[in-house]
């Protein structure tokens, strides 16, 4: 015996209730759920629709389905580092090369100045006020493609709202830039470590909030057959 759409969407509704929020987990439990039910209907063809659902709900054990959501978080951000990755490694080939170079040397000559530590804190709150601005862009953002959609995907949820999770350890970070020594630029591996890693550090940025949000719709749809805003 198959499903009817009600029933269907009461198992949307169900996961729903679950704690479930993500319209692709969501379909993924539905399926599962679904054939779960009709082969308990194959053994048991007497029992009502709401007992065989509670049957096949209690496969997913004591938590219900956090172990699924949980899997599913961590699938979706490997791909997300997967897609933050790809975007970095164009940045170290031509014609990309030429900028990320650029960038290196202008904050490594900065760091090699009498005004070094007063450039380091000054960049610093400059991208504090980037990541800031650029946060509340996005979830504005993501708040609109939400309300065209009414669905909730967790990838797009992570491309919208990941980058922004950065701006937190940023500001927590950064009174301790004040906390140099005057003469900790003076070590040239020091200078020259640090400029790596705020070079490194723009990119990540930039690729998080402009280069993949920018490419959302591609890469949902890659992800996503059915996705369609």
């Amino acid at each position: 015996m198959k499903l009817t759409q009600p029933q269907i969407q009461n198992l949307y509704a169900f996961t729903r209730q679950h704690y479930v929020e993500h319209y692709d987990l969501q379909t993924e439990l539905v399926d599962h759920l679904a054939n779960d039910i009709e082969s308990v209907w194959q053994t048991q063809p007497d029992i009502s629709f709401e007992e065989a659902r509670d049957q096949a709900f209690k496969k997913f054990g004591v938590f219900g389905f956090m172990d699924v959501l949980e899997r599913r978080q961590k699938a979706m951000n490997k791909r997300y580092i997967m897609y933050l990755w790809a975007e970095l490694k164009q940045w170290f080939t031509f014609p990309k090369l030429i900028s990320t170079i650029a960038l290196f040397l202008i904050i490594y000559m900065s760091l090699s100045s009498v005004l070094a530590k007063s450039f380091l804190i000054g960049f610093y709150v400059l991208i504090c006020v980037f990541v800031i601005y650029k946060s509340i862009q996005l979830k504005k953002q993501f708040k609109q493609r939400k309300a065209l959609s009414n669905k909730k995907w967790m990838l797009e949820e992570i491309i919208f709202k990941q980058a922004g999770a950065s701006a937190i350890v940023l500001l927590t970070q950064l009174p301790q830039w004040y906390n140099f020594s005057g003469n900790i630029f003076s070590y040239p591996y020091i200078v020259l470590g640090v400029s790596i890693f705020s070079t490194l550090f723009c990119l990540w940025m930039y690729i998080s909030f402009e280069v993949i949000p920018n490419k959302a719709e591609q890469l949902l749809n890659q992800t996503y057959p059915e996705f369609c805003l």
